[in-house]
């Protein structure tokens, strides 16, 4: 007999948090890629973070129906941290 063990409750990433996450990503891969070039450096690593914060947001935007709109961005941000804090 299969015992199905869980740790807590679990989280499914929604559109929401998937395009915050995204967003955040986006935001602080900007200054590793201007400290790159001001280093004479290929900013690989930025650029990948990057790659990835705007995969996810396609994935975001391509999840909910009917898309983000910009107006929306501060409520869903609102949203998905009320959804942590409580």
């Amino acid at each position: 007999m299969a015992r199905t063990v869980t740790n807590g409750p679990q989280m499914t990433l929604d559109p929401d948090t998937t395009l915050i996450m995204g967003m955040a990503l986006g935001v602080l891969s900007i200054p590793a890629i201007v400290s790159a070039f001001a280093d004479g450096r290929a900013p690989r690593v930025a650029a990948i973070v990057a790659i990835i914060a705007g995969g996810m947001m396609v994935y975001a935007i391509n999840g909910k129906e009917g898309g983000y709109d910009l107006h929306e961005i501060p409520q869903v941000l609102y949203r998905v941290i009320g959804k942590f804090i409580g």
